[in-house]
């Protein structure tokens, strides 16, 4: 089943379900966003009931604002524990724990981060939200120039969102040791019998050493096929802990120089957000996560990329770091865009004043083209910007 939510839900997903004939809660949310009595839809009563009555069975988000259905309609279940767990960043460092005990954190409320002594404080770290989202309010603090800068940042009025609570809370913030390492995000799911089925690997690009920002993020089969063991040898333990079955996660991790895997975060029932990351291989390579989740699969990587073993697939995310208040933006030249790059296979243009980005780039980059990326993860993006 599919429990479609706000703020976004892509065309790829829906022409998924609609050619699949797979369930979707109608939910009011859903039912706003997909306006298609075509979908298979089933009341929300008779999908509570299948959830409790059989509750190994497969559930899809593709969004985090879904939790709150969950807790709502299915509060005491393990899976609302479950989901709970891996939502709160102290918490799922408390679930890690045996697997990394030297691993310092520390949670903080928000009004005590100003009145905290440099003795306190040990370089570098990283400061973010408890249950937070899109990396907002997510700061890699090296030394006390940066503390100082963070600080600044650190106030609810700068820290506005369109995400419910559950989602992005400010209240609660967690600081912890900083990972040294290249950040990695994966698709992926336990299936009946626990175990981890690897749908996708992503080397998440920075700009800098203290970029958190959510720019670029790359698959090929050399990244996959590089980390898939290790990768799925971490995530098998974290799924032992919480016996986590026939759940879909998206986790996001460091591997260190010595390829040993750290964890970020794991986030629950769904994939990437935005519809991003598990759009992006159907979209470039015909290789759908949705149904293979839905239908128990298991990737052959050597089909998936045939022909393609040498590309790089990417997402561009098109946030507003211009330093232009959204307000003064008055067009973004999308076409001005798709030129400067080799092979884009869909722009998603989205409304700045609505959501928190311009839109998404689903991209094939050949070896000699690296480049773009490169150029894209150090825009400012003023080049296509009318103001």
């Amino acid at each position: 089943m599919f429990l479609i939510d706000k703020p976004f839900v892509s065309d790829f997903l829906i022409k998924t379900l609609k050619e699949n004939s797979f369930k979707v809660i109608a939910t009011q949310a859903a039912k706003a966003l997909i306006n298609d009595d075509s979908l298979c839809w089933v009341s929300e009563k008779e999908a509570i009931s299948t959830l409790k009555e059989h509750p190994k069975t497969p559930l899809y988000s593709n969004s985090e604002n879904a939790l709150s259905w969950i807790e709502q309609h299915l509060g005491e279940s393990k899976l609302a524990s479950q989901i709970k767990i891996l939502k709160d960043k102290v918490q799922f460092r408390e679930l890690t724990k045996r697997l990394f005990p030297n691993f310092y954190f520390k949670k903080i409320k928000l009004e005590d981060i100003h009145q905290l002594a440099e003795e306190e404080l040990s370089f570098p770290f990283v400061i973010k939200p408890a249950i937070g989202f899109f990396s907002i309010g997510v700061h890699i603090i090296k030394n006390w120039n940066d503390w100082e800068a963070a600080k600044n940042e650190l106030h609810p009025k700068k820290l506005k969102s369109i995400f419910p609570k559950n989602v992005l809370n400010i209240s609660h913030f967690i600081i912890e040791e900083f990972i040294e390492g290249e950040e990695y995000a994966i698709d992926y799911y336990y299936d009946n019998d626990g175990k981890v089925i690897l749908l996708n690997v992503l080397h998440h690009l920075f700009s800098s050493g203290t970029d958190t920002s959510d720019r670029v993020y790359s698959t090929s089969k050399e990244i996959i096929e590089t980390h898939q063991t290790d990768i799925e040898h971490f995530l098998n333990e974290v799924g032992k802990e919480l016996n986590l079955k026939n759940f879909p996660a998206h986790a996001e991790v460091r591997i260190d120089k010595n390829g040993k895997v750290h964890p970020i975060e794991i986030n629950p029932l769904r994939f990437g957000g935005w519809c991003t990351t598990a759009d992006l291989m159907g979209i470039t390579l015909g290789f759908n996560l949705y149904k293979c989740f839905s239908e128990h699969q298991k990737p052959n990587w050597n089909q998936t990329f045939r022909g393609k073993e040498n590309q790089k697939f990417s997402i561009i995310v098109l946030d507003n770091n211009s330093g232009i208040p959204t307000s003064e933006i008055i067009d973004f030249d999308y076409s001005k865009l798709a030129d400067d790059f080799e092979n884009p296979i869909l722009i998603r243009k989205l409304d700045i004043n609505q959501y928190p980005v311009f839109g998404f780039i689903f991209t094939e980059t050949s070896p000699n083209s690296e480049q773009e990326l490169t150029d894209i993860l150090t825009s400012d993006l003023k080049k296509y910007l009318s103001y």
